[in-house]
């Protein structure tokens, strides 16, 4: 049985032909009507991936715990917009501000906005934060979100952006596209579109014929827009997701359909799609607008020195055996190289070059 996004996207390629892997990206999940995250639950053991936030509340209390540290270091003692792009069911935000609490001032002066453009989950942030101390203003995109200093974080935020992807075909790389074969199936191929000479990273040159590169204009030019305000005004910019370091060549576009890993093209608005994040180039757009980007960490490295293993222990204490294999299973998972430590990322943007624990060293 076809979906409805599915019919509506072959009767778009049918009248005005192939769409780019970013059009489709965004089809897919943003569709008003048919989109993943306007009509599924993504999230937790009913959904298709957990989030850090669901595997622990150790996760965002070292967020929490970060934001208070880093407002006293940057001097953030006025009013300031704090901002999460994405917040899920609002999980990570109820935790962060039951660290929070410990600050009274930093309540005060918070104004807690909630970049989200999905009416069902804004209804399940809504009663996740029924009894936090600040009440969340909805905001559709950071662009609504009032002039002042910042606090902003995104968690598993920039993967779900939609990305652009090129495949090297002779001398140039044409962008890939989305169409139909003559069985009337969605399929690949290749578009008249090529990535300029000037935008072919080094490490891109010497790619062989099929090789694929993607490019992130949505995820850079939030980050700038956030960047550019951080410039302005001050404040500070988390960014927690799964991606590389550096830019090089690779397909890294996925979808998970019932907690299984699915063809990209098999089942649109129904299955998640996401691309692992460049954090080279949100960092570079953070320069691009002034701002300064901390060199990133891994998940795992972010989590040790902010105090994960202090606070499990302090959250174990005088609990059974089951409670604390629980805690230390999360520990691993959130952690450990080989599961959510490495993959994941952490970028931290700054007005200047500030020291910034657990960044810099200094």
């Amino acid at each position: 049985m076809t979906s409805p996004l599915l019919d509506q996207l072959k009767a778009r390629i049918s009248a005005t032909g192939p769409i780019t892997v970013a059009e489709y990206m965004a089809s897919c999940l943003g569709d008003p009507k048919a989109g993943y995250y306007m009509q599924q639950e993504p999230f937790g053991t009913a959904g298709d991936f957990i989030t850090a936030p669901e595997i622990s509340q150790i996760f965002g209390e070292l967020i929490g715990a970060f934001c208070l540290q880093s407002a006293e270091t940057l001097g953030i003692f006025e009013p300031f917009q704090l901002v999460e792009l994405g917040p899920g069911r609002g999980t990570l935000m109820a935790d962060m501000l039951r660290v929070a609490s410990l600050r009274p001032d930093f309540l005060q002066n918070a104004n807690l906005n909630l970049a989200e453009t999905s009416e069902r989950l804004r209804e399940k942030q809504r009663e996740t934060l029924r009894q936090s101390p600040l009440r969340p203003i909805h905001r559709d995109t950071f662009a609504d979100v009032p002039d002042g200093p910042l606090i902003v974080v995104a968690n598993e935020f920039f993967d779900a952006l939609p990305i652009h992807q090129y495949v090297k075909a002779g001398e140039n790389w044409h962008e890939r596209m989305v169409g139909m074969d003559d069985k009337g199936a969605l399929t690949f191929g290749l578009g008249n579109g090529q990535l300029p000479a000037g935008a072919i990273p080094f490490s891109a040159q010497g790619a062989p014929e099929g090789a694929i590169l993607e490019t992130q204009p949505a995820a850079n030019a939030i980050c700038e827009e956030i960047a550019e305000r951080i410039s302005r005004f001050g404040g500070l910019a988390l960014f927690i997701d799964y991606g590389y370091l550096k830019t090089a060549p690779g397909d890294t576009l996925q979808a998970l359909y019932k907690h299984a890993y699915d063809d990209v093209l098999a089942h649109p608005g129904k299955a998640d799609l996401t691309a692992h994040v460049n954090f080279e180039a949100l960092a570079r757009a953070a320069k691009n607008a002034g701002a300064h980007p901390h060199p990133p960490l891994t998940q795992g490295d972010f989590l040790l020195k902010m105090g994960l293993l202090e606070r499990a222990g302090s959250l174990g204490s005088g609990k059974d055996t089951e409670a604390q294999d629980a805690i230390r299973n999360a520990v691993e998972r959130l952690a450990a190289p080989d599961q959510m430590g490495d993959l994941f990322k952490v970028l931290a943007i700054t007005r200047a070059a500030v020291p910034l624990h657990p960044f810099d060293k200094s």
